[in-house]
This record gives structure tokens, C-alpha cells and sequence, in this order.
């Protein structure tokens, strides 16, 4: 494998790394103002779970399409363009609430702008192949967890400081500008060409990233498996956010502190995942991973202080991020360039169909039968599903070669 330096040599990489973390920093804001702002002006968890329901449908419904667009066309301009769609988008927000505030704009603009962030998602992941040699694929996903990490630190405790002094409106604001930074550091890179060796249809197009995933026992089984976890784990930010607002009675500012400090996980996670994997194994990861984040999710609803729900926050992002890492890269180093995108859209579709109806069953639950309550059961299904990998090819050390 090629070494750390010889990646840091690499300057359209550096760029990349550097637009995205200015990205990740607004998405942060955003991850925790927009959740405050809808709780601020109705004061209710489950329109937080709605917002969030329609941001995980708005996303699989971009999911059928997403990957065609990629494979299709420029795929720096088609990054760029979806920045600059969400720093309008999010910019309105703020501008609105300056004069009136519209609850019913969320429900539209969230959504909206979910809908560019799921293409750029499914966009960015086909563009790492296209920066760094096959044997950095690990290493370079690694980089840019942990400046999302980074930025996920100060992004919440800004934003939750923010929401304090201005309000949520204000901190989203922040959102919207690093959208643009993040546009105008996406012009300066160079990317290799991709081969686009067919132009079937839409539906066809999506259709060859499914099957893909159906061919390979490894995908499908991760396919399958990840659309039980994001069922069950879709909702939990909102339920933190809600914990820690009504059952501890904190304020904004320490939700943005929990938030920010539970970012060290995926940190912690980046730093680590490629010397875990090569150590011990794919399938190692993966399901120890997923087995402790249900461990976790069921100890969040009987921490009785904000530090202890931090602690409880931290070993669930780095769980995810570890499990995560691999997964996202696994799919990189099988996966032809020209299908990328779609098998990506395809992956990130299917996984995530049941995630609306995850959040509105969780969210309900919760304050219905209390946070304690609904955790218990959600962690409990998290460990279940996770050791349910050990009866599939994900349980291998190394998939990428055994299953070819």
C-alpha cells in the first residue's frame, strides 16, 4: 500500500479533503440547528421525526435517479452544482425568519435539499476512485472521515452556541455560505476519466446497479442487513436532541457540546479503521462494530446526565463510522468505475427505503413510552441483526478476495 506521504502528495486529493471538510462543517450546523429551529417553533418530537422522515424519503426517491445522473455526466460539475443548489436553498431559511418565520417553508426546503445531498453523496463516493489509486481507496475514505470529524466537532458546539445567542435560523445561515466555499474549491480539482461504456435508460440504469448487488453475496448481504440497521438507527440524532431537551431539560448550547463531542467518534473511528481491518478482518469489524452500536443505543435512555449521554453518542458514531469505512470502501474496490454510481444509488436506496418509517416507529415510540423504553428495543434489534451477519459472507475476513 502505497504510504500516508505519497497520498498528502497528492494535490487534487488535498483539495477534495479540503472543499469537503468545509462542507461537513456547514452540514453540521445544519444537523443540529434545523432539528432546534422545528422543535423551537412547534415544540414537538414528532414533527422533529416528521422533518426527518421526509428528508429519508426525499433521499430515496433521489436514489432512483441519482446514479444515471452520475454515470452520465461531469462529475465535478455535477458536486459543484449541487453546492451551490443547497447554499440556496438553506440561505433562504435564514432570510425568511428575518422577517416572519414559516414552519412550513422547512418541510419544503429540507426535503429540497435533501434531494441534492443525496445526489452528491452518491457522486462523491464514485469520485475517490477517480483521486487516488485502488490501494488508497481505504486510507483515502479514512482522510476524509476524520476532517469530517474534525468538522463535526466545531460545527455543533458552534451551532449549538449559535442557536443560543441568534437562534437555529441564524446558525443554518452558516450552512449555506460553506456550500459555496465548498463549490469553489470543487472547481479546482482534476479528476481522471471515467468510461461510460452504455446509455441505457433510467430505469434499466438502476436496475444494473440492483443486480449487481444481488450478483455479489457479499453486497447483498450487506444490502439487506444495513436496511434493518438504518430502520432502526434512522431517528436516533432526533431522539438525543429530544432526550436531552425535555427528559434532561438542557439547553441549546449543551446539545451542541454533547453533539460536537460525540464527533470524536468518528474520528476515532477514521484513525483507526484501516489498521483494524488489516488486522482483524472485514467481517470482524463490521458485525463488532454494529453489535456494540446496539449496545450502546441501549444504554442512551438510562443515562441520567448530559456527559454520560455524550459518552453513550461517542461509541455510537464511532461504531458506525467503522462499520461505515469498510462498507463504503468495500463497495469502491469491487465495484467497476462505470457502475459505480449506480450501484452506489442503488445500495443507498435500498438500504434506506425502511428508514422513514424507522424514525416515525422510533420517534413514536419514544414519546409514547419513553426514551428508556424505545432504546431497549432498538438496541437489543441492532445487536440481533448485527450477529446475524455471521451466518452470511460478511463474516469473512477478507471479501473483496474470497468472494471473487
Amino acid at each position: 500500500m502505497p504510504s500516508d506521504t505519497s497520498l498528502w502528495r497528492n494535490r487534487d486529493f488535498r483539495i477534495f479533503l479540503s472543499a469537503q471538510s468545509l462542507s461537513a462543517l456547514g452540514d453540521s450546523f445544519s444537523f443540529v440547528a434545523v432539528p432546534l429551529l422545528v422543535l423551537k417553533e412547534t415544540g414537538s418530537l414528532v414533527q422533529m421525526g416528521l422533518v426527518t422522515a421526509m428528508v429519508g424519503l426525499a433521499s430515496i426517491v433521489t436514489g432512483i435517479f441519482a446514479g444515471y445522473v452520475t454515470d452520465r455526466v461531469n462529475r465535478r460539475a455535477l458536486l459543484i452544482g449541487c453546492d451551490l443548489a443547497r447554499c440556496a436553498l438553506y440561505g433562504l431559511i435564514p432570510l425568511v425568519w428575518l422577517f416572519s418565520p414559516q414552519v412550513w417553508l422547512l418541510y419544503v426546503i429540507v426535503p429540497l435539499a435533501a434531494v441534492f445531498a443525496m445526489q452528491f453523496q452518491v457522486t462523491y463516493v464514485t469520485v475517490v476512485p477517480n483521486l487516488v489509486p485502488q490501494k488508497q481507496i481505504m486510507q483515502a475514505n479514512g482522510h476524509l472521515t476524520a476532517a469530517y470529524a474534525v468538522a463535526g466537532v466545531g460545527g455543533p458546539l458552534l451551532a449549538g452556541l449559535m442557536s443560543s445567542l441568534l437562534g437555529p435560523a441564524m446558525a443554518i445561515a452558516v450552512d449555506s455560505a460553506t456550500f459555496a466555499l465548498s463549490a469553489a474549491g470543487l472547481v479546482l480539482i482534476k479528476l481522471r476519466a471515467s468510461e461510460h461504456p452504455t446509455r441505457p435508460s433510467l430505469g434499466r440504469d438502476f436496475l444494473a446497479g440492483a443486480k449487481f448487488l444481488w450478483d455479489h453475496p457479499v453486497l447483498r448481504s450487506l444490502t439487506v442487513l444495513l436496511s434493518l440497521l438504518i430502520f432502526i438507527t434512522f431517528g436516533l440524532t432526533d431522539l438525543i436532541i429530544y432526550y436531552l431537551k425535555h427528559d434532561l431539560e438542557r439547553s441549546d448550547r449543551v446539545v451542541g457540546y454533547v453533539l460536537a463531542a460525540a464527533t470524536l467518534g468518528s474520528l476515532l473511528a477514521a484513525t483507526l479503521v484501516t489498521s483494524a481491518r488489516r488486522r482483524l478482518g472485514f467481517g470482524a469489524c463490521w458485525i463488532g462494530a454494529w453489535a456494540l452500536c446496539g449496545l450502546a443505543i441501549a444504554s442512551l435512555g438510562l443515562a441520567k446526565g448530559a456527559i454520560v449521554v455524550g459518552v453513550v453518542a461517542t461509541t455510537q458514531l464511532f461504531c458506525t463510522g467503522v462499520a461505515g469505512i469498510c462498507s463504503m470502501s468495500f463497495r469502491q474496490e469491487v465495484t467497476p468505475d462505470h457502475l459505480l454510481g449506480r450501484v452506489t444509488s442503488a445500495f443507498w436506496t435500498i438500504h434506506n427505503t425502511l428508514g422513514p418509517l424507522g424514525v416515525a416507529l422510533l420517534t413514536g415510540a419514544a414519546a409514547r413510552f419513553g426514551v428508556m423504553n424505545a432504546c431497549l428495543v432498538a438496541g437489543a434489534a441492532c445487536v440481533l441483526t448485527a450477529l446475524a451477519a455471521l451466518t452470511t459472507p460478511i463474516r469473512n475476513r477478507n471479501p473483496q478476495v474470497e468472494s471473487r
